[in-house]
């Protein structure tokens, strides 16, 4: 494995690198030998946030934790990271012994209500982000956003080559948004 340390309003000194090493080599028998890890630290007033983000084959594996300790920063990342390895290979490992579901299995969703017009929403321009879409079917999608812990995904469908969306419902289920 390749160690990418970043600090921002910080310096990360050698110590806090071979910590980092030591706690992440826990992580080195579930991944790829060629692995890079990303690791950035920064302070904000008394708590030390760490994010540590792994590449993989079309994933990304991605941990962020806020403490007052670095070294409890560190447990916890590595935990939350060797959950989401586990999780991916064991998908992998089930979707290989079972049929893809086609993408009719998924519900539809339909068009949410307008915002009422006194209220406008407004977007925050420093919180856009940008990203390429990767073709692949819904599951593999639903894979991803379970992986990434986020409540909806988009991703450029694989069998009509446009762009979907897929989320999790407030009952557990997986809806799929589709363009006309």
């Amino acid at each position: 494995m390749r160690f990418v340390f970043t600090g921002k309003n910080m310096t990360v000194t050698e110590a806090l690198k071979e910590r980092s090493i030591k706690k992440l080599s826990r992580l080195e028998k579930l991944l790829p030998d060629n692995a890079e890890v990303h690791i950035t630290f920064s302070t904000k007033k008394h708590l030390t946030k760490m994010e540590v983000s792994v590449p993989m084959h079309k994933r990304l594996l991605r941990a962020e934790v806020s403490d007052s300790d670095a070294n409890n920063c560190m447990d916890t990342a590595v935990d939350i990271l060797e959950k989401q390895v586990v999780k991916y290979k064991t998908r992998l490992r089930d979707r290989r012994r079972r049929a893809i579901a086609t993408n009719e299995e998924l519900m539809y969703i339909e068009e949410a209500e307008a915002a009422p017009a006194d209220s406008q929403p407004e977007i925050v321009i420093h919180r856009t982000k940008r990203f390429a879409l990767k073709p692949m079917d819904a599951q593999e999608a639903i894979m991803e956003m379970e992986l990434l812990n986020h409540d909806f995904y988009v991703f450029r469908n694989s069998w009509t080559d446009e762009v979907n969306v897929v989320y999790k419902r407030k009952d557990g289920e997986y809806g799929l948004i589709e363009p006309q």
